[in-house]
């Protein structure tokens, strides 16, 4: 089955389509509440696709209802994003190497990309960039190593083997593309964390959203810390 633009081989109204149309509605009111993010706040939203098969492509466009405050990036072409919800600024860019200024946006939203980045380097590479250029706090989703089926690949258990011999079988089953570290390098709760360390990130936390009590996607969430106002008191 050919590959989509969301990284998968799932038919868009197949059951593991349905399941991440759920469970990212779950992501997406986590964003809300853990963030505590306001109408004014503005948004990065890194790794966009032009996948336009599933109603939950580029859900943080489709559902956040303040759309002006959205800059879309990421390395396909989604200008049609624009037209399709005006006000959200569309920009070409790869989230290892963003192209603004330290804390240009008030929040960073990543959702289900970090595992297409490459390596374990290359990953905390790309959290970096979005710990950088966020003023209050990044918001990161990745599905889990260690939920039972991959959905990329929509194949049950094989990817709890080690990363080469998982990568092995992806080739004998004719599923190159996923057997290549740079188009999918999955994370456990452990190597997301070590990854958050290595990128420099104080106070993360780790969530997740679960489908019948097996946690399907793990959640990256921190804050920076705020500068205190200072208080002019009157003469």
């Amino acid at each position: 089955m050919p590959v989509n633009a969301q990284y998968n081989v799932a038919r868009p109204d197949g059951l593991a389509n349905r399941i991440t149309l759920f469970q990212r509605r779950k992501m997406f009111a986590q964003f809300l509440t853990l963030t505590g993010i306001g109408a004014r706040d503005t948004i990065l939203d890194v790794g966009v696709t032009s996948d336009r098969t599933c109603d939950h492509s580029n859900y943080l466009e489709a559902w956040y209802p303040h759309k002006a405050q959205i800059t879309a990036a990421g390395i396909d072409d989604v200008s049609f994003l624009s037209t399709l919800y005006p006000g959200v600024v569309v920009v070409r860019a790869d989230g290892r190497r963003l192209p603004f200024a330290d804390g240009t946006f008030d929040f960073v939203h990543s959702s289900a990309v970090v595992e297409h980045v490459g390596s374990r380097e290359n990953q905390a590479l790309f959290v970096h960039e979005l710990w950088r250029i966020a003023r209050k706090g990044i918001f990161v989703t990745t599905p889990n190593r260690w939920f039972p089926v991959e959905f990329h690949t929509t194949l049950p258990l094989l990817h709890w083997l080690p990363p080469p011999l998982f990568r092995r079988i992806l080739i004998v089953l004719e599923q190159r593309f996923f057997a290549d570290e740079d188009n999918l390098n999955l994370l456990s709760r452990r190597s997301l964390a070590a990854i958050a360390e290595t990128a420099g990130m104080l106070g993360s936390e780790l969530r997740s959203v679960s489908l019948l009590g097996f946690p399907t996607n793990l959640l990256l969430v921190a804050r920076k810390q705020q500068p205190a106002r200072e208080v002019t008191l009157a003469a």
